[in-house]
């Protein structure tokens, strides 16, 4: 077994790779196997002459987007809604215009036919985005739970505002109080409280968008952005705090002491829910957990979208954000890795570099297998759909 920081050889080269090429000035990256860490370093610059470290806060952007499933998973495991609960029942007057039948899981598999490119925020308020979502039409020949299509942000604020209505608190404030704090991850924020801005914004490192020359920063680190909630996209914090998320989550639901879920609940939320459909956005075949991207590589896709890498295993499960971020858990191997960097190039561009990235990251640690491995022990089948057993809360 490697010991902490010094056997990640080829992927900190795939890393060091992309900085040279311009397509990133720096980051973070964590990978731990069960409960040992094996690297947790920043790499690279947060901004032109400023080292990046591993106090600094990264943006997640839809690496966010499991925090507010987990969010969901809680209440339903105390009994206050049921995932095929129409999203009228909690938010009456969502049900227009052809959305009466969108239930909760509908919304966690991206199923639900709102996709919505722009809700308004970060400029409009929660309460006029929520309206402005709920007086919108469902897309044409959109089936519920058929029609398969990732939803950017609109189905994530009716999700927050779920949270809300059910629980008191808002959204923001219920995933700090009930996930982050209880886990540990002090520095983490999805929609950071006003008055602690100035004191973050050091330590906030930018994105910039490497697609072109020059580049240019992101605007994401400004104040309206990092202190407005988008339960799907805002998140903020260290890498290794993202970690620990996941870590829980192997652990079914726990670290320790703390509990932030049951272990049935983390088992339904990363079940297969939604399988061999057709996304509309990504324009190929994804399967869905309940808010988490699963391992989708059985497909033979030439480029899949948010992979985890040539040699993840078929229950591997996590999310990713916006041509910067992934974070994952990897049950066969007890492995979970989370990494940001700050250069968004290309679609393409990012596809390619974070398969050699997170592939480097098996290889190194003697993980990695072949097609004929995989296919010798009959791994390349499509995984099954949910049971309802998996669902047993």
């Amino acid at each position: 077994m490697p010991t902490p920081d010094t056997s990640l050889d080829q992927t900190l080269a795939e890393l060091e790779r992309g900085r040279v090429a311009g397509l990133h000035l720096g980051g973070q990256l964590f990978v731990s196997i069960g409960d040992r860490c094996l690297i947790d370093r920043a790499f690279g610059e947060v901004g032109p002459g400023e080292a990046m470290t591993s106090e600094h806060l990264m943006l997640w952007l839809s690496s966010s987007k499991p925090i507010g499933a987990v969010a969901i998973g809680q209440l339903w495991e105390a009994g206050k809604l049921e995932l095929d609960d129409p999203v009228a029942t909690h938010i009456p007057e969502f049900g227009v215009k052809g959305k009466e039948g969108i239930t909760i899981r509908h919304l966690l598999t991206h199923t639900g036919g709102f996709r919505l490119l722009r809700v308004g925020w970060p400029k409009e308020p929660w309460e006029r985005i929520i309206e402005w979502i709920c007086d919108s039409r469902i897309e044409p020949r959109w089936i519920p739970g058929r029609t398969a299509g990732y939803h950017l942000s609109s189905s994530w604020f009716i999700l927050g505002e779920i949270v809300r209505r059910l629980d008191g608190r808002r959204f923001e404030s219920y995933v700090r109080e009930e996930i982050f704090e209880p886990l540990g991850m002090d520095d983490s924020w999805i929609g950071m409280p006003e008055g602690l801005y100035d004191d973050y914004a050091p330590r906030l490192a930018p994105v910039f968008n490497t697609e072109r020359s020059p580049v240019e920063k992101h605007d994401w680190h400004d104040r309206l952005p990092v202190t407005h909630c988008s339960p799907g996209g805002s998140g903020w914090g260290p890498v290794n705090q993202l970690a620990r998320f996941y870590q829980a989550l192997l652990g079914g639901g726990r670290i320790g002491e703390t509990r932030i879920a049951s272990a049935q609940t983390v088992e339904a939320l990363v079940a297969r829910h939604r399988v061999g459909l057709d996304d509309r956005t990504f324009r190929a075949k994804i399967d869905w957990g309940l808010g988490f991207v699963l391992n989708s590589d059985h497909y033979g896709q030439p480029s899949v979208p948010y992979s985890y890498g040539r040699h993840s295993s078929p229950r591997t499960f996590g999310h990713s954000g916006y041509r910067s971020s992934a974070a994952f858990a990897d049950p066969e191997h007890r492995l979970v890795v989370a990494l940001a960097v700050n250069g968004t190039p290309t679609d393409e561009t990012h596809r390619r570099r974070f398969e050699e990235i997170l592939s480097a990251i098996y290889q190194d640690l003697g993980l990695a297998e072949t097609k004929k491995d995989r296919a010798d022990r009959g791994r390349d089948s499509p995984p099954p759909e949910v049971t309802p057993e998996a669902e047993a809360g």
